[in-house]
């Protein structure tokens, strides 16, 4: 086994400033969701998935990919947007094993009542604190990172492969 290479007090500062970053904008950004809108930013992002997505509608095995989330915890967060109206689940006919989903017009009203506060909190905590350089520094630092953790390239992109991306 190859000799553990420490990280030095640069690099320890970094990584504790980046996952603490991290941590708190994904909580700020739900904050901000639930308190204007009243949805968690879990659901945003399944509202903002489905109506990008042709038709507006996505398999469950598709969307849970796109999210990067269990199965299990999907179709939690699923029944209580169904609950909401804010979308419809159905078999495929030719195939009662795939589930389809699909935003409403209840959840892409949702949707489009929480994008701006949602795009004005991004901006806050994100964009308005970087300048240009940074911005296009940031992007390739993601993409240097995502080389690492996706080599294959098999988790989706954004925009991704599809033509899915999102609203953030």
């Amino acid at each position: 086994m190859a000799e553990t290479r420490w990280l030095d007090d640069g690099e320890q500062n970094t990584w504790r400033a980046f996952l603490m970053a991290v941590n708190l904008l994904d909580g700020a950004l739900d904050r901000q969701l639930r308190h204007d809108a009243g949805l968690p930013h879990a659901y945003y992002q399944i509202l903002a998935m489905l109506s990008e997505a042709p038709g507006r509608e996505l398999t469950m095995t598709r969307l849970a990919r796109l999210l990067r989330s269990s199965p299990s915890r999907l179709s939690h967060a699923a029944a209580r947007l169904e609950g909401d109206g804010m979308i419809h689940r159905h078999k495929r006919p030719e195939d009662r094993r795939t589930v389809i989903v699909e935003i409403t017009p209840v959840g892409m009203k949702a949707l489009e009542d929480a994008a701006p506060g949602h795009v004005h909190e991004v901006r806050r905590v994100l964009f308005d604190t970087l300048s240009p350089e940074q911005v296009g520094q940031l992007r390739e630092i993601s993409e240097s990172m995502l080389s690492v953790l996706d080599p294959q390239g098999e988790e989706p992109r954004y925009p991704d492969p599809d033509g899915i991306g999102t609203r953030d």
